[in-house]
């Protein structure tokens, strides 16, 4: 009862403030005020997304929490309602003047026109993803979702825990409804898709149920809460140890028999060439993730060229350290091999580079001051990625910090072995992940004021993890990685992302096989061969996505030399990053018109 009351509150409070005649016109007609459509889109969205409200914790502030009951819904037809208000939303924006808006609403107008427009011209792609993968999908991201996304810092939380635990059952229907509309319709994954998500699935339900993360982790996060009467506390974990049997792991079994019956019906291992409109959907993701009108020949060509230009760096400077004979790949492993440059693979090693990661984030953060005008209010932390979530999770990531400052920006490292972080790539790595990269862009983002909630949650791939990979760059610029080794491990890095260009165009456009583009990625990169093989794997189930990171970082690197050359001695460092981060996530194209319009005004 008290909830609803909470809730009663809140709507009471807005009808106060609003008037009816306000309100009717915000939520069933095109709203008068165009800042009030926008805000009118993302709550449409937000409110209709439990796990995603969770996860920013923008209501807990206001008192309101019923969504840490809930689950998203996921279905079929909410997917297919979901389009069609992504078309409605176009249609609606594109009545408003656009010439009659300031530059402030004009921005913001044109992001959300190009997140939307992209969006509809994908409807007919809508069932392509094939929705649980090695990488993602129910059986992995919603552990994770409750392990490190749901709060448990009282009693009503753990309780809420429980309630979103056993609903499992209707989410992993939801999922299987999904997936069997795919096989209907010919959207089969490969075969090492099937056969990898049968052993994670597998793996989860093979502990009792204490020892499932969901129990373990729960009772972690119990014993902070100080004052749980200790009965109390068993109670939960009993409840969520009874939902993990009755609930959980039956679901997980029946998903189990789902890709059991399925594995007979895949065929080898394809890129999306071989779905219905396979050629089509990638043009279409390609334009997706690098928000430009680039395809993928052009892509693939460019990528042969920064591959070769890398490549004769690295060359170079290998021949410096004294390493002349064999390939830049051959050597790179062999460099990777050495004693000096590893970790021991124990839990002290771990726990070292774990510190060691830190320290060097630390480092960077407290030299920037130069550069960046602008930094960001909450602070940023590594953590290792879950053990259950090891196998198939990339070697890192970074996740944002919560809205209301309850949670901290955090970069996961993968621990699974630690013989695949040779501590020259380092550095390199930290900066990507956290600072000046993802944490500096996504952060400040979120801290962005005068503008509509969506642009500090909006996604454009290429602008984010365009500038992760600038910012490796301005590092070794800024003197960060004076050490050739180091630099070698820069080198590496981007070689990487230049190589992704060659070989997801490859799989993709040109019917590479996976073998093909794992030979040409650990030739080119010397990469460990099982980070060569999850990479390549990666990009069978993501199409695309890679193309954005050498993409964006290309394009920020010829904005910057613009600047450079046309404002001479007056180019700030400081201003142009202002300019780059001062507007959230953008498509390239918009980039490249707000960094224009900032040398015409500078000049």
């Amino acid at each position: 009862m008290g909830k609803l009351f909470k809730w009663l509150a809140g709507l009471v409070g807005i009808a106060l403030l609003l008037g009816s005649a306000v309100l009717v016109n915000v939520i069933w007609f095109r709203p008068f005020s165009i800042d009030i459509f926008f805000e009118r889109v993302f709550l449409e969205y937000a409110l209709d997304d439990p796990e995603l409200l969770t996860s920013i914790r923008l209501l807990e502030q206001f008192g309101l929490d019923g969504h840490n009951e809930k689950l998203t819904d996921v279905s079929l037809a909410r997917t297919l309602q979901l389009n069609e208000q992504l078309r409605d939303n176009l249609a609606t924006l594109r009545e408003y003047d656009r010439g009659g808006l300031d530059p402030g609403q004009q921005l913001s107008y044109d992001v959300l026109e190009s997140f939307l427009a992209v969006q509809v011209d994908g409807e007919p792609y809508t069932f392509h993803d094939y929705l649980v993968t090695q990488l993602s999908g129910v059986h992995i991201n919603l552990p994770e979702f409750m392990l490190n996304q749901h709060q448990v810092a009282s009693e009503i939380e753990a309780e809420q825990y429980l309630l979103r635990l056993n609903a499992f059952d209707t989410k992993f229907d939801q999922v299987l409804e999904q997936l069997r509309h795919r096989r209907e319709i010919g959207i089969l994954p490969p075969r090492f898709v099937v056969e990898k998500v049968l052993g994670q699935l597998e793996a989860f339900v093979a502990p009792p149920a204490e020892d499932n993360p969901l129990v373990s982790g729960l009772a972690e996060k119990l014993d902070a809460i100080e004052d749980l009467n200790p009965i109390r506390r068993r109670a939960i974990l009993n409840e969520a140890e009874r939902a993990v049997v009755d609930v959980v792991y039956p679901k997980y079994r029946e998903m189990i028999a789902f890709f059991e019956q399925l594995a007979p019906q895949v065929r080898g291992n394809p890129g999306v060439w071989a779905l219905p409109d396979g050629d089509a959907y990638y043009a279409h993701q390609v334009r997706l993730h690098t928000t430009t009108d680039l395809t993928p020949d052009e892509i693939h060509a460019v990528g042969l060229q920064e591959v070769a230009r890398i490549e004769a760096a690295m060359d170079g400077l290998l021949v410096e350290q004294g390493y002349p004979d064999g390939s830049v790949g051959e050597r790179m492993l062999e460099l990777a091999s050495e004693p000096r440059f590893l970790y021991p693979d124990n839990a002290e090693g771990k726990s070292t580079i774990l510190a060691d990661f830190q320290a060097i984030i630390d480092e960077i953060n407290a030299g920037l001051d130069p550069y960046f005008n602008r930094r960001p209010a909450s602070g940023v932390e590594v953590r290792p990625i879950p053990e259950f979530r090891e196998d198939g999770a990339p070697g890192a990531y970074y996740q944002p910090p919560a809205l209301d400052g309850s949670r901290p920006g955090v970069f996961y490292l993968n621990t699974r072995d630690l013989s695949e972080i040779p501590e020259f790539g380092m550095r390199t790595l930290a900066y990507h992940e956290a600072i000046p990269g993802h944490h500096f862009q996504i952060a400040l983002k979120q801290e962005l004021t005068g503008v509509p909630t969506f642009r500090k949650l909006v996604p454009f791939t290429a602008f984010s993890e365009g500038w992760a990979l600038y910012a490796e760059r301005l590092a070794k610029e800024l003197g960060f990685l004076a050490d050739p080794f180091d630099d070698l491990g820069r080198l590496q890095a981007e070689m990487f992302r230049a190589v992704r260009l060659v070989v997801d165009t490859g799989i993709h456009a040109k019917q590479w096989s996976r073998e093909d583009a794992i030979a040409y990625m650990l030739d080119k990169t010397g990469m460990p061969e099982g980070d060569v093989i999850a990479e390549i794997e990666r990009y069978f189930v993501n199409p695309g996505q890679a193309l954005a990171y050498k993409v964006g970082m290309l394009t920020l690197l010829e904005l910057r030399a613009d600047a450079r050359a046309a404002l001479g001695e007056h180019f700030d460092m400081g201003e142009f990053h202002d300019v780059v981060l001062g507007q959230g996530s953008l498509p390239l194209m918009l980039l490249e018109r707000e960094v224009q319009q900032y040398i015409a005004a500078r000049q």
